[in-house]
Order: structure tokens, then C-alpha cells, then sequence
């Protein structure tokens, strides 16, 4: 048995995360600074978990976050009913028409083209979400009376203000109390530490968070820059190089925090932004874990994509409790996930398989 995963029969929920939900802005084939429409989702790092882990793998999820408490609030709540997860855990504050005190989060993403890269612009000061802290949530009803299985949170929300961290620390202490599983996300993002002491306020934070923490996902940036390791390799794009240097990355870090059981990552070398190879690897009780590796991997919207690795990787702990059936599900998701536009995966859990039994895009009729 690869974790002490709790009986499904025990829980209301297979997994529960905690997160910033904002409303997603797409341009299309456009520019963000050019466009005169948009298509409106919603997203978040750590919610994109929990909402894949309803809709393509079945399970029953329910999310942790805070809305203003208006018609922008309520139109994401809106996408996340229809994602099938449980709204009864979010903390609704009272709008002051105006969003001087409290607002809703926004996110500007533009998909990226060839050469051209992905750009993500977010407009989420002085959100909801980014103002909660520690005693505003009962955790201990969510996970003594309700139960969860797993649950997920990230850096992303770690990194919203200086409250947030304390919210997290509050969560994963229950949930550990209540012997339920706890993943992390790192998803090191430098435009959100910025204003809050950079890299240094990102590796205090993410170190005092991770002793509590059972599986540690993220990719070479996040656990250099947000846990603060030096890795030599990890620039070389050479891919027997760069395995090598997750290896040492990750024995790295189970050296320091020998409470990680998992350490998960995605193995990604971007040619322009539409051909990634992608890959990812497992560890587990000093044995790693590859998935298979996809080169020249078409991508038509990269975003959510390292979540939905994270969902297929939880629903293969959850499911089969094997790491080897775990990283496959998790990067076989991740790919699918990136064909499709918007944060959320639209994959199922009959084509994931597929792609896990090295099934290919052959039409189907």
C-alpha cells in the first residue's frame, strides 16, 4: 500500500481544495491589448484539481474559497455548479458596489502561438479569496464531519497576501488531524510574490507549510525558486540530463522533508507554445516512477495543464494506490487537458485510459 489513504466509504468527498476561483478572459486567437471580445471561464490552480477530479474521473469534490457577493461572483459560481462541485464551503462577503474593500478576481490569458508565448495577466488585488484568514473557515466540520479522502491546495493561494499562508496551515493541520492525505501544488508564480518580498517571503512561506505536507507536486522553477533548492542541471535541455537532475532535485528535497511520501513533477520542454514534449515522474519509498514520455506534443491551450496532472495523479492514488498507475493517469490527463481551451480539463475518464493503454488520436466512429 503506497499511502494510508482513508476508505471512500468514510468520506462525503473523494478530495476538497482550498483556492482563488477567478473569472478567466480569453481572447481567442487574439491579443489581450487588441481585442474586442472575450470568452469567459473560470480557473484556478488549485480548484482546476478538484473540478477535473468531478467531471472526467467521477469523484465527488467540493471547494474551498470567497466571493464578493455579486453578479461577477455569482457567474463563477455558475461554471462551478456546472463543474458538478460542491459550492457549500464558500465564504460569501458582502459587496460594496464600488470593490474598494473586496472584489472578485480576474485573469487575462492569452493562449500563446508559436514563438509567441503564453501570457497570463491577473487582476485580482484586494480579492475575497486573498482575505481570508485563519478561524474564517471550520475546517474541523469539513473534515471531522463531512471527510475528505484528500485535500488539495498550492503556492498560488499561498501567495495571494499575508493571510492566506496562516488559512492553509489552519487547513492542512485538520485535515492531517482527521488522517486525511494532503497534496501540494509549489506553482511558483513571480508576479504574485513580488509585491510581498519575492522569492524570499516564497521560500519562508512554502518551508513553514511544508512539514504537513504528503505529496509535493511542482517542476524545477517551483521547488528552486519556492522551496529555495539548488539543483545543478536543471537548465540543460538535454533530456537524460534533465531526469537526472529531477532525481537529485527530488532526493534533495526528501532529504529535507522526509515527511513527503510523494513528490510528483511534470517533465516539460517547450519547442514554441504550440510543441511541448511532456513527460512526468513519481516518486515513492525511494523507487522513481516515468511516465511515458510524448514528444512534439500539440498544444492548443497549455494552461491547466500541470493541474490536470495533479488530478490524474490523485485519482490514480485514490483509485489503484499504485505511484507507477498514478504518474501515468497524471501526465496521459495533463496532455489531454491541453488540447482543449480554457483552465478546466473537458477530457473523460475513458479517453485518459486510452491514452494510459498507448491508444493514439486514430479517429474513433
Amino acid at each position: 500500500m503506497a499511502l494510508e489513504i482513508k476508505p471512500a466509504e468514510s468520506c462525503r468527498y473523494g478530495c476538497i481544495s482550498l483556492g482563488e476561483i477567478m473569472l478567466r478572459l480569453d481572447p481567442g486567437e487574439g491579443r489581450v491589448r487588441n481585442a474586442r471580445e472575450f470568452k469567459v471561464w473560470e480557473g484556478g490552480g488549485e480548484y482546476n484539481v478538484t473540478r477535473a477530479l468531478r467531471r472526467c474521473f467521477g469523484l465527488e469534490t467540493a471547494v474551498v474559497t470567497s466571493f464578493a457577493d455579486n453578479d461577477v461572483g455569482r457567474l463563477v459560481e455558475d461554471f462551478i455548479l456546472q463543474g458538478g462541485v460542491d459550492t457549500r464551503f464558500i465564504k460569501w462577503v458582502p459587496y460594496d458596489g464600488v470593490g474598494r474593500t473586496v472584489r472578485n478576481g480576474l485573469n487575462f490569458t492569452e493562449r500563446g502561438y508559436g514563438l509567441r508565448a503564453a501570457l497570463g495577466i491577473s487582476d485580482r488585488g484586494n480579492s475575497a479569496a486573498s482575505q481570508l484568514k485563519a478561524g474564517d473557515i471550520d475546517w474541523e466540520e469539513i473534515f471531522g464531519k463531512y471527510g475528505a479522502r484528500w485535500f488539495h491546495t498550492g503556492g498560488i493561494f499561498a501567495a495571494l497576501s499575508e493571510t492566506t499562508p496562516a488559512v492553509i496551515e489552519e487547513a492542512v493541520k485538520t485535515a492531517k488531524k482527521h488522517g486525511t492525505i494532503v497534496s501540494y501544488d509549489l506553482n511558483y508564480r513571480a508576479s504574485l510574490w513580488k509585491s510581498i518580498g519575492g522569492k524570499e517571503k516564497a521560500v519562508e512561506v512554502n518551508r513553514r507549510l511544508a512539514p504537513y505536507i504528503d505529496v509535493m507536486i511542482g517542476n524545477e522553477e517551483d521547488f528552486t525558486a519556492a522551496l529555495g533548492f539548488e539543483v545543478k542541471g536543471m537548465d540543460e535541455n538535454i533530456s537524460s540530463i534533465k531526469i537526472d537532475s529531477y532525481r537529485n532535485m527530488i532526493a534533495y528535497a526528501v532529504e529535507k522533508f522526509p515527511n513527503f511520501k510523494v513528490i510528483a513533477t511534470t517533465l516539460r520542454t517547450v519547442k514554441t507554445a504550440l510543441i511541448n514534449d511532456w513527460g512526468a515522474i513519481c516518486y515513492h519509498d525511494g523507487e522513481f516512477h516515468e511516465a511515458a514520455h510524448r514528444e512534439n506534443l500539440e498544444i492548443l491551450d497549455r494552461v491547466g495543464g500541470g493541474d490536470s496532472f495533479a488530478s490524474g495523479l490523485i485519482y490514480g492514488f485514490l483509485t489503484f494506490n499504485d505511484p507507477a498507475k498514478a504518474v501515468e493517469y497524471g501526465a496521459a490527463h495533463g496532455a489531454l487537458a491541453m488540447t482543449t481551451p480554457g483552465d478546466t480539463s473537458m477530457a473523460n475518464l475513458k479517453e485518459v485510459e486510452h491514452l494510459v493503454q498507448g491508444g493514439g488520436a486514430r479517429v474513433k466512429r
